[in-house]
């Protein structure tokens, strides 16, 4: 084969290569919200890796009164990463090789994606490196599926002016929620559906009304059952929420619009009733205004699994603008 010959065979090459990547990256990915696709070899997902795989990564999610999923797990044997398997927004391929390596690689397949490939030369191997790379990759899942999950919604929301006027706040909510309360210092936010319903509550007071050198976890509880005697009430004349501490509480920091927030998930409960669900609220911390901004979202879901239904009030509140 002459020089000439080699050439032309070295360009066609690249060019069919950088087609397929170009035609890779305009496919749009796939999959429900909370779904991941696992690419192993049956062997593997049999044994400890498997068990490894589903004790991380189908672990409860935090704050759910009954026992949900983090994420829905789907199984693929290495023989058919193809097709609609590589349409999914976020895929894990856990095999075995000549070498110990982690990489992700972004929208490998499909726009967007992450796919995190995890080789290992021993199951011993694996699993260390599952072990190690399982936070992370927890934590870029959760933020990827915020995304996809605000990218569902976001045609279809509203900036509700009364939110803009009293809160100064750009809170954008799905136009089937509609207010339930609304005075000069507290909203409460309603949507209604066949199984129940999803609420949004937004109230605000003064930066000093929490000591943030103290328990913050205990003064958030009283912040939180003092809007349900005020306002989130049952039909029995003493019947309003509060949060139930027999369940699990969860405290942690973040930011929110750039501003420092506490974020808290746990369980609610409507006293002498049977209605109870899960909760996340969102005390953000905004000194230039002296104020802090504290919103809540939660459900009543009685027939349904719930953590879906409270990922979409996560999505919502996580968009919130502090004006």
């Amino acid at each position: 084969m002459n020089k000439t010959a080699i050439l032309f065979l070295f360009v066609v090459v690249i060019f069919f290569s950088c087609s397929k990547k170009k035609e890779d990256s305009s496919r749009h990915s796939t999959g429900k919200i909370n779904s991941i696709s696992i690419v192993i070899d049956n062997q593997l997902w049999n044994g400890v890796v498997g068990d490894s795989i589903r004790n991380k990564f189908a672990s409860p999610v935090e704050g759910m009164p009954k026992e949900e999923p983090i994420f829905d797990i789907n199984q693929y044997p290495t023989n058919v990463m193809e097709g609609f398997v590589t349409k999914s927004r976020v895929i894990i391929v856990i095999k075995k090789g000549t070498e110990n390596r982690f990489v992700v690689k972004k929208n490998q397949y499909a726009t967007p994606q992450n796919v995190f490939h995890i080789t290992g030369k021993s199951v011993a191997a694996l699993l260390e490196l599952i072990e190690k790379k399982t936070p992370d990759i927890i934590q870029s899942i959760k933020k990827g599926e915020i995304a996809a999950h605000w990218e569902l919604l976001k045609d279809s929301v509203v900036i509700p002016k009364t939110l803009q006027n009293q809160f100064q706040l750009d809170l954008k909510v799905p136009k089937s929620f509609s207010f339930s309360i609304k005075n000069s210092n507290f909203v409460w936010l309603k949507r209604e559906f066949s199984s129940g319903s999803s609420c949004i509550l937004v109230t605000q007071f003064p930066i000093s009304k929490v000591n943030l050198e103290g328990n913050v976890l205990n003064q958030v509880v009283k912040i939180q059952d003092s809007i349900g005697a005020a306002y989130v009430k049952g039909e029995e004349p003493f019947s309003n929420m509060y949060v139930d501490t027999s369940y699990p509480l969860y405290l942690s920091k973040t930011t929110l619009d750039g501003k420092m927030t506490y974020e808290t998930r746990g369980t609610w409960r409507l006293k002498d009733s049977f209605m109870f669900g899960p909760f996340v609220s969102y005390l953000i911390v905004d000194p230039k205004k002296n104020r802090m901004t504290y919103l809540v979202g939660f459900c009543y879901v009685p027939s349904k699994d719930r953590r879906d239904f409270m990922h979409e009030l996560e999505t919502i509140l996580k968009e919130t603008r502090i004006n």
